[in-house]
C-alpha cells in the first residue's frame, strides 16, 4: 500500500471521529474542512449548504485568499456558478473538477493590488443516500486540475459529511417529535385539569350572584367570576401555545382562530402565495400569538390590522393596532420578554424585526423573514 493511502486512511479516520461527536451541523461542517486541509494538500475550501435554486448558503470556509475573502466573502455568497447550475439540475454526482469559476473569476477582477494564485477548484457534492444538502470546495496555487487520487478522497471525505448531516437532522427531528409530544401532553394536562377547575368556579361563582341578596356578597362573587374568566382566558391561550389548533388547516385561519379566542377582531390583507415550509409557518403563528397577547393585555384596542406580503426572496408580516402605544427606545432593553421572544424567534430565522408607536398613537410591528 503506498504511503499516501495510509496517509488518506489515517484523515479519514480522524475526520469520521470528529464528525460522530458533533451535535450542529455548522460548526462540524467548520471543523472538519480545517481537517480535511490540515491533512492535505489542498490550500483553502469552502462549504456551501443549499435548500433550493434561490437559497445557497456559505457555512463554512478556510485560509480563504485575500481576493475570496473581500467584502465578507461576497463572491461566494452571492450570484450562481456552474457547480451551482450542475447541482440543481441533478448533474454532479461526484467530486469533479472545474475548468472555470465565475465567482473565481470575479473576485480577481474586483480587487486592487491583490494577486491569488487560485484560478480553479475542485468541487464534491455533500450527500446521503440520493439526498444532497450541499457542496464542498477546495483549491490550491496554481492548480487548474486534481488527481484522480485527490478526487477519490474527496468523495470520501464528502460521504462521511454527508452522512453525518443527515444523522443530525434525523436526531433534531425526533427531538422535534418528542417535544411536541410533551408539549401536547401538558396541553391536555392544562386543558383536563386546570382549565376544567377554573371553569367550575366561574359556574360557581355565578350561581353565588344568583343565590344571595346581599351587594357587597354579589360584588364579591362577581369579581371572583370576572378573575376567574381572565384566568380561564390566560389559560386556553397557554394551551393554545402548547399545542395550537388550526395550522393543519393553514396558518390565517390558526391566527383567526387565535384572536377570536382572545376577544380580537382581525384585518387581514395577504398577496402572494401563502405556502411556506412547516418551521417558518410555525414561527409565524408564534410571533404573531405574542403579537396578539400583547395587544390584548396593553394596547386597549380590541381591533388589529394584519398584513402579509410574499415575495420570491422574503415574506413581509405586518401587525397593526390603535391602541395606547409605548415609547420605544433603541438604545434601552425590550419591555417585555414577550417582544424578546419576537425579535428571538425572528432572529432564529434570519429575519428582522423593528416596533414603530409612540404613546397614544398605536404600534406597528413589522418583520421581514428570507424565503
Amino acid at each position: 500500500m503506498r504511503q499516501a493511502d495510509h496517509s488518506n486512511i489515517g484523515l479519514l479516520k480522524e475526520i469520521a471521529e470528529l464528525l460522530n461527536e458533533e451535535t450542529e451541523v455548522k460548526p462540524m461542517l467548520q471543523l472538519a474542512l480545517k481537517k480535511l486541509l490540515d491533512g492535505t494538500t489542498f490550500e483553502t475550501g469552502w462549504i456551501f449548504l443549499i435548500k433550493d435554486r434561490r437559497h445557497h448558503e456559505l457555512v463554512a470556509h478556510e485560509r480563504l485568499p485575500e481576493t475570496l475573502a473581500q467584502n465578507k466573502c461576497q463572491y461566494l455568497c452571492k450570484g450562481g456558478c456552474w457547480c451551482l447550475s450542475k447541482f440543481h439540475n441533478n448533474e454532479l454526482e461526484r467530486a469533479s473538477n472545474i475548468i472555470e469559476c465565475q465567482r473565481i473569476e470575479l473576485a480577481n477582477k474586483n480587487i486592487d493590488d491583490a494577486i491569488s494564485n487560485i484560478t480553479h477548484h475542485a468541487t464534491v457534492p455533500l450527500q446521503s443516500g440520493v439526498e444532497k444538502f450541499g457542496l464542498l470546495n477546495v483549491a490550491s496555487p496554481n492548480t487548474v486540475r486534481f488527481s484522480d487520487d485527490e478526487l477519490a478522497l474527496l468523495e470520501s471525505v464528502a460521504f462521511q459529511i454527508g452522512s453525518a448531516i443527515k444523522r443530525i437532522m434525523l436526531t433534531k427531528q425526533e427531538q422535534e417529535m418528542a417535544l411536541v409530544q410533551e408539549r401536547n401532553r401538558l396541553a391536555r394536562d392544562l386543558h383536563d385539569s386546570v382549565n376544567q377547575l377554573l371553569f367550575s368556579v366561574t359556574l360557581t361563582s355565578r350561581a353565588g350572584i344568583e343565590m344571595t341578596d346581599e351587594s357587597s356578597v354579589k360584588e364579591t362573587f362577581k369579581e371572583i367570576q370576572s378573575l376567574t374568566q381572565e384566568a380561564l382566558t390566560e389559560m386556553r391561550a397557554l394551551i393554545w401555545q402548547l399545542r395550537p389548533k388550526g395550522l393543519e388547516t393553514g396558518l390565517l385561519e390558526a391566527i383567526k382562530g387565535y384572536a377570536e379566542m382572545l376577544g380580537i377582531t382581525m384585518d387581514v390583507k395577504v398577496s402572494g402565495v401563502i405556502q411556506f415550509p412547516s418551521k417558518i409557518e410555525e414561527a409565524l403563528f408564534r410571533i404573531t400569538q405574542e403579537a396578539l397577547n400583547n395587544i390584548r393585555k396593553h394596547s386597549g384596542s380590541k381591533k388589529v390590522q394584519m398584513i402579509i406580503r410574499v415575495t420570491h426572496s422574503d415574506i413581509l408580516l405586518v401587525i397593526k393596532d390603535e391602541g395606547r402605544g409605548f415609547a420605544v427606545d433603541s438604545a434601552v432593553k425590550l419591555p417585555s420578554m414577550g417582544l424578546q421572544s419576537m425579535r428571538d424567534r425572528t432572529e432564529a430565522l434570519g429575519g428582522t424585526i423593528d416596533w414603530v408607536s409612540d404613546i397614544g398613537k398605536g404600534t406597528e410591528i413589522l418583520i421581514r423573514l428570507p424565503y
